[in-house]
């Protein structure tokens, strides 16, 4: 199982973070141990001081696949939820600072929190589905689908020509701005619409 993830898709965020858009959308993978479940409470590692949230929808491949067409990439999803990209800002500013790989700043263990999957007709439109975090109650980050700068089909089609996609595979589409950090004793809690899909404890 995979966990593709999809970096700088909001044209906010990208700002935020002080980057230009893409001309091509921004790959990076997580290993199936960076993979956290069912609520399960988010560990801050030691080698961090500057742990940040990056609330995401999360695509979940339901066939085999590779080098697939925009117009039939709709037939490779079926569920979707959020995720939150737990990223060791501190590690990334410093590796980007030498131009090194910043993988490890976003690949450790557990830094892909995932929630409850729901149907993509409980989604709604996949165009348009308002989704948000919060933390500690208050609304920390919010986006709409409609602001992707790559929608789903469009990542689908791109991902596939360079990894076949697998029935399980995840794929985290990128976040909107309000990315921020959190500390122990935090709680997440993340929606998608009016639904509740994730809420977990950071310790």
């Amino acid at each position: 199982m995979k966990i593709i993830c999809i970096g700088l898709n909001y044209g906010d965020h990208a700002r935020e973070m002080g980057r230009p858009l893409p001309e091509k959308p921004v790959i990076f993978l997580k290993p199936d141990s960076s993979l956290l479940k069912n609520n399960k409470p988010f560990f801050i590692p030691e080698f961090s001081r500057n742990i940040h949230y990056e609330i995401e929808v999360v695509l979940q491949i339901c066939r085999l696949g590779r080098t697939i067409s925009e117009k039939f990439a709709h037939r490779y999803y079926n569920q979707l939820t959020l995720g939150v990209d737990m990223t060791a800002r501190d590690l990334q500013s410093s590796l980007s600072s030498t131009g090194s790989p910043w993988d490890i700043s976003k690949s450790f263990d557990g830094a892909a929190p995932v929630g409850e999957f729901i149907t993509l007709k409980q989604a709604g439109d996949v165009n348009d589905i308002s989704f948000r975090l919060e933390k500690n109650g208050v609304t920390v980050q919010s986006g709409n689908t409609s602001r992707l700068i790559y929608n789903f089909d469009q990542i689908i089609a791109y991902v596939s020509q360079f990894f076949t996609l697998k029935t399980g595979d995840l794929i985290f589409t990128g976040t909107p701005s309000g990315v921020g950090p959190v500390s122990r004793n935090d709680r997440l809690t993340g929606y998608i619409g009016d639904r509740k899909v994730i809420d977990f404890m950071i310790k």
